[in-house]
């Protein structure tokens, strides 16, 4: 099995599994591979302790009849029993989906469904989610991993063994992770990420974040998250460096805290995270100033307010990076030559190139706007099997939906996106869910939901909602449908706002009108 990402294509076979623990394991089991922190303590978990219970859940993975190309999917908040879910999956050859653990009933039935899960890892906080969910797949307790807030030892009950199986080497092709896209015009699709995305991820933790043997780092995304699974989890894992955790409620002041103890000097998250610790103040962060190399930026636009703050009080620069659930990233921020500059756009990242093409797929002069578009034929990293769906010409292109532009230095700025999608939070919600939520209650007759855009969160979804006759607008029913919402998806994707109108606009065919909407919101 390869050894060495940047010389995949020069080998036939690998296991994530290999890629992310047994390799560094088998040549420094000692070093750490998981810095956990809770309330009261840190804990340090090593490669070697790492193999070894990702070895025993395999065994019980293999003792149920999970086989290769078998979905496991887990609902289980970040930490050691994630990682050891991911691992002991990729190890026997199965395939591994994430569940967000702020998603609803519906959110996570719709998903096991999808996935076509043939075991799901729970942790005993989250079983009233799955309670009312029919024909579940057998149920794994993530406590049974042996992994406690109590205790930090190895497992006994799942018989580990001094003899461990060497992972299962497996085609570059095949699927190792199983994730599902924003659900634009529909509900959310699932989609296989293969072996051979371990390429990309690596190129962008070597070119975008810039991850050296010397850093500390970490990773303020969700792992049920694109994000924060490709480069929070795998991205640390495969490069040997230790992925840090943190179980308490994420807020500036423990978060400051965290950078402090733990020495952190490489970050990455979303723009609402970094909102968050500038709502502290330049003297909550002055422990910390000129300790971050480096900070990166993605899930959501990058304004100049947060770069010019933490240029000002962290003296460090803030980098925008751009990707997708399907694509992983592919398009980093370089800085300038001064090194504490933001530069006016983005660069493909090595192994992508990226266009601005017009409706028919030719490319746009410099600074016409147009759609940003991957040329899969001239990106030997791109893995996405599934792009044909977005290309009806049968064009060699990944359309991604967003509008952009080339400026006259060749880099790339983003104008604006031409899909529905609304990003809040760091996260990206497709309206179909919200809406299909909505239209449950039975006193509503039709509901539209748009991006509305908003200081902090970058938008917030907004509901227009035709009442059936005879029923009245009244307070009580906006906070019944935002709860509703709320409970069936999840605390990130119900609308903070909702407004009651006569009818909603539509075009001749009978289309909602979403721009009119977004105008009106």
């Amino acid at each position: 099995m390869s050894t060495d990402m940047t010389t995949f294509d020069r080998h036939d076979t690998t296991n994530a599994c290999y890629v992310c623990c047994d390799r560094h394991a088998d040549l420094r089991p000692t070093a750490p591979a998981l810095q956990i922190v809770d309330e009261d303590r840190s804990t340090t978990i090593t490669f070697g302790d790492l193999k070894s219970r990702a070895h025993a859940f395999a065994q019980q993975l293999a003792g149920l009849g999970i086989k290769q190309g078998d979905c496991v999917a887990a609902l289980v908040s970040r930490g050691a029993e994630l990682t050891v879910a991911a691992l002991g999956t990729w190890r026997i050859g199965a395939v591994f989906a994430p569940l967000f653990t702020a998603f609803g009933e519906e959110a996570i039935r719709h998903r096991i469904d999808q996935a076509n899960v043939k075991v799901l890892l729970i942790e005993d906080a989250f079983r009233d989610k799955i309670a009312a969910i029919a024909n579940l797949p057998p149920v794994i307790l993530a406590t049974d991993l042996g992994y406690s807030s109590e205790s930090d030892t190895a497992p006994d009950r799942l018989g580990e063994s001094d003899a461990v199986t060497p992972p299962i080497g497996m085609d570059l092709q095949a699927p190792f992770l199983r994730m599902f896209t924003s659900g634009t015009t529909g509900k959310p699709k699932s989609l296989d990420v293969p072996l051979r995305a371990f390429a990309s991820i690596e190129s962008y933790m070597r070119k975008g974040i810039e991850l050296s043997e010397e850093d500390a780092f970490w990773n303020l995304a969700d792992p049920g998250w694109a994000y924060g699974l490709y480069y929070g989890l795998i991205g640390p894992l495969m490069l040997g460096k230790a992925t840090l955790y943190n179980k308490r409620s994420f807020d500036a002041l423990s978060a400051i805290e965290i950078i402090r103890n733990q020495h952190i000097t490489n970050l990455a998250g979303s723009p609402t995270a970094f909102r968050m610790l500038m709502a502290a103040g330049p003297e909550a962060m002055a422990p910390i100033r000129n300790q971050l190399r480096l900070i990166s930026s993605a899930g959501e636009p990058l304004t100049e307010d947060i770069v010019n703050w933490f240029r000002e009080h962290l003296g460090v620069v803030v980098r925008d990076h751009y990707g997708q659930t399907e694509l992983g990233m592919v398009m980093i921020e370089s800085p300038s030559q001064s090194g504490q500059e933001r530069s006016d756009g983005g660069l493909a990242l090595p192994g992508f190139t990226l266009k601005i093409v017009d409706e028919d797929g030719n490319e746009v002069d410099t600074g016409v706007v147009g759609e940003l578009a991957v040329d899969c034929d001239a990106s030997p990293l791109f893995w996405f099997a599934g792009y044909r769906e977005t290309c009806p010409r049968n064009e060699a292109l990944y359309r991604t939906g967003d509008a952009a532009i080339r400026t006259a230095n060749g880099r790339i700025s983003f104008f604006g996106r031409t899909d529905d999608v609304i990003t809040s939070s760091g996260y990206r919600i497709g309206p179909y869910d919200v809406e299909s939520a909505l239209m449950e209650d039975d006193r509503v007759l039709e509901a539209a939901v748009v991006g509305k855009p908003d200081e902090q969160r970058t938008e917030i979804i907004k509901a227009f909602i035709v009442l059936k006759p005879g029923v009245a607008a009244t307070p009580s029913l906006v906070e019944h449908l935002k709860m509703h919402v709320r409970k069936r998806l999840s605390a990130h994707a119900y609308p903070r706002e909702i407004e009651f109108v006569p009818h909603l606009p539509k075009t001749p065919s009978g289309k909602i009108m979403r721009n009119a909407l977004k105008n009106a919101a």
